[in-house]
């Protein structure tokens, strides 16, 4: 009698809500390990799946499993802990447990060919290589990204991860630039001594770093809630430190890639060790590499960007998100994750402290201070002998205005440049024009796919939608009259660094948004030059207002602080106190002092006023309060179920047929506000609804979910749309 086959539970990326049962071919004698990938049948075609474990029985009677086509894997490539934080997220975002998984793989482990395991050799730089700046290879666009690459991974890249012919290799062999060197695989990295910084610590970040360390090995989380220019940075590095010379890993988790060249640059000065970067701007096979050195223990100190959360780790010591605040730290598409939450969860997993850093912390951190779940700690004070910046209100009413420059502000910016200073000019909004206007019959180019206006980019002549990324040139003459007469209405940093140009002769002036940093390098290239204070005058958006120290800026103007003070999101005043403070902050952050100047048309706002006077505690404050009385997170908890369709009429029908099978599940506690249509109706060709579940009892929002999400495909209406879950909404439009 043959023996009864191994059954194995597999997830399988597809957007059903549950996991296969396959079973192991005779040959196989021992079922892979969970977090192991094997290749199965699905359907008509081969797919990557992960092992979840073993079952003794299945549904299925035993001639129709499936059989696994190939363990693909000799070891698990996701530990018991990374994968039991995987199942959980799978649970908490409503997402397919196998999507899920497969979201947090490197997209060459998702592939169903082979891939090769570590390298006997791999290339590393040599001390000269290592003080060579690749942004000055602009000639040479291929050894600066082999520099670059090689500078991200201390223990070295192996060939095939470095997509340049040999002869650029050998080029910076020539040089002395980089060598092939013999490693064994799985090789700790060498423990980095820490180079001493000669700073004098305050008071209150040394209070900082002794009640991390007083931690230990268990867990706790922090919010370090830290001034702009504080020291924030310099807390992170002291609390880095020990770990690494004891061979503990530290993952720094960062909301957006540019952030990460500063940040790269302290860090490598400091440990003389090159940084192992996770970010979306890699190619497959160095984002596989650095994840597998992650996974072996021999990266030690570990930056990335959002999806770096899912990087495994052999031997953690800390978590670290700078800038937790931020918005970018939630995925807004396929598994709809914040990495700052999962973050809070796998330290809790893993038994290690975290920090969560900001100037501006979220609302969700503060509550979670006050019910005593994070330590708050404090960094009131600049560091050394930089003093806050002076800020103030200066009101537009009345003023004669240049396109968007005040007198008031151009007569301020003439006294900062002759005093030596350097200037930073923010404006949210970029491009030459956000309004395209015939003078003669009002005609307004309007995007063909989206409820929204066309922005003028004058550079290019083209007219860009910023909600769906179409483009066309720029209309010579009016669709609907024929006039030629056509005028860019509004004003954007394109439209702007003109207008600086023209008063301020003679003087560099830097735009940093979006259009000017598309090309690899661009922005690190920026960046230098706004440090250096080669460019006296910079102006950008919020590109500009994340982190970045600029020593020689001592006048900050905010053009257009309107913009986020009459918005229907309830998050619209948060987002805008924080940027406001954040660009702020790059103001006087050196030895010269800083103002601030907010150029608004409603000077009596409660919000601005707050701002100017009390700062951003006090906002925090009476902001919660607000959050409380009106039961809205983090007072409530929230989940948005979004639909979209080539059709008006699809999206409500399929919500609305939604809305009475949850109204059949809910409990009382459980409210549903909808559907209704999105503010912004029709995005990229496609019409969109939502529907809003709200209430104070996350548990019991999690238990409609569970019952809800999973019928919601056997609806009627479903077929015709494409619809998403979105719990823990970071934005409500």
């Amino acid at each position: 009698m043959s023996a009864a086959p191994i059954i194995v539970e597999v997830a399988v990326p597809s957007p059903l809500y549950r996991s296969f049962d396959y079973r192991l071919p005779p040959a196989v004698a021992a079922a892979p390990p969970p977090g192991t990938r094997v290749l199965v049948p699905f359907g008509r075609q081969q797919l990557v799946g992960m092992v979840l474990g073993t079952r003794q029985h299945s549904d299925l009677a035993p001639g129709k499993l499936k059989a696994v086509s190939e363990i693909l894997d000799a070891e698990p490539v996701f530990d018991p802990e990374l994968l039991q934080l995987l199942r959980w997220a799978a649970r908490y975002y409503q997402h397919p447990i196998g999507e899920a998984l497969a979201t947090a793989l490197p997209v060459a482990l998702r592939k169903t060919k082979p891939v090769a395991g570590d390298n006997a050799t791999v290339w590393r730089l040599t001390e000269l290589g290592r003080e060579q700046s690749p942004a000055r290879l602009a000639r040479a666009a291929r050894q600066a990204e082999v520099l670059e690459a090689l500078q991200s991974h201390p223990q070295g890249v192996a060939r095939e991860a470095l997509p340049v012919p040999l002869s650029v290799l050998k080029a910076l062999q020539s040089k002395d630039w980089i060598l092939e060197v013999a490693v064994e695989p799985g090789a700790p990295a060498r423990t980095p001594a820490a180079v001493p910084h000669g700073l004098q610590l305050t008071k209150a970040q040394q209070h900082a770093i002794d009640s991390v360390r007083e931690a230990g090995d268990q867990f706790r989380c922090f919010l370090l809630e830290g001034v702009t220019g504080s020291g924030k940075t310099e807390v992170y590095l002291q609390l880095i430190a020990p770990l690494l010379e004891s061979g503990r890993q530290v993952l720094v988790l960062v909301p957006e890639i540019g952030l990460t060249p500063q940040l790269v640059d302290r860090f490598r000065s400091r440990f003389q060790l090159s940084i192992c970067v996770l970010h979306s701007g890699l190619g497959d096979a160095q984002r596989l590499l650095a994840w597998r050195q992650a996974a072996n223990g021999q990266a030690c100190l570990i930056l990335g960007t959002r999806s770096a959360i899912f990087t495994p780790l052999k031997n953690p010591g800390l978590i670290i998100v700078d800038e937790e605040h931020d918005g970018s730290f939630k995925q807004q598409d396929g598994l709809r994750y914040s990495a700052r939450d999962l973050a809070v969860w796998r330290a809790h997993q893993l038994d290690i402290p975290i920090l969560l850093g900001s100037a501006t912390p979220s609302l969700e951190s503060l509550y979670n201070v006050q019910q005593g779940r994070y330590q708050h700690l404090a960094l009131a004070q600049r560091a050394g002998n930089a003093l806050p910046p002076h800020m103030r209100l200066l009101d537009l009413r009345g003023q004669t205005m240049h396109g968007l420059l005040s007198d008031a502000l151009l007569q301020t910016m003439h006294r900062h440049l002759h005093n030596d200073g350097q200037i930073l000019v923010f404006l949210n909004r970029r491009g030459y024009a956000p309004v395209l206007l015939c003078h003669a019959c009002g005609w307004v180019a309007e995007c063909r796919r989206c409820d929204a206006r066309m922005t003028v980019h004058r550079r290019r002549g083209e007219l860009r939608c910023h909600h769906c990324g179409s483009q066309r040139p720029v209309d010579r003459f009016c669709p609907a009259c024929g006039s030629s007469e056509l005028l860019g209405i509004g004003e954007g940093t394109e439209r702007v660094e003109q207008a600086l140009g023209e008063h301020f002769a003679g003087q560099t002036v830097l735009r940093i948004d979006r259009d000017t940093t598309r090309r690899k390098g661009a922005l690190e290239n920026a960046l230098d030059a706004a440090q250096s204070g080669q460019a006296r005058i910079l102006l950008g958006t919020q590109m500009l207002a994340k982190g970045h120290h600029f020593p020689g800026v001592t006048l900050v103007a905010i053009l257009d602080a309107d913009q986020g003070l009459f918005s229907t999101d309830f998050r619209a005043s948060e987002r805008m106190a924080q940027m406001i403070i954040q660009v702020a902050g790059r103001a006087g952050r050196s030895d010269k002092p800083g103002e601030v100047l907010i150029q608004t048309h409603h000077p009596d706002h409660p919000l601005l006023l707050q701002l100017v006077a009390e700062g951003y505690p006090a906002f925090a404050t009476a902001a919660l309060q607000e959050r409380r009385e009106a039961m809205l997170p983090p007072y409530a908890s929230m989940a948005l179920l979004r639909a979209e369709a080539a059709a008006a009429q699809h999206p409500r029908t399929f919500l609305e047929e939604a809305c009475a099978l949850a109204e059949s599940l809910r409990d009382d506690s459980v409210q549903l506000w909808g559907p209704v249509t999105a503010p912004m109706e029709r995005r990229a060709g496609r019409y969109r609804a939502q529907l809003l579940v709200q209430t104070a009892q996350r548990a019991a929002l999690q238990r409609l979910l569970t019952a809800w999400i999973p019928c919601l495909d056997s609806l009627k209406a479903a077929r015709r749309v494409r619809w998403s879950i979105d719990v823990d909404p970071m934005d409500t439009y």
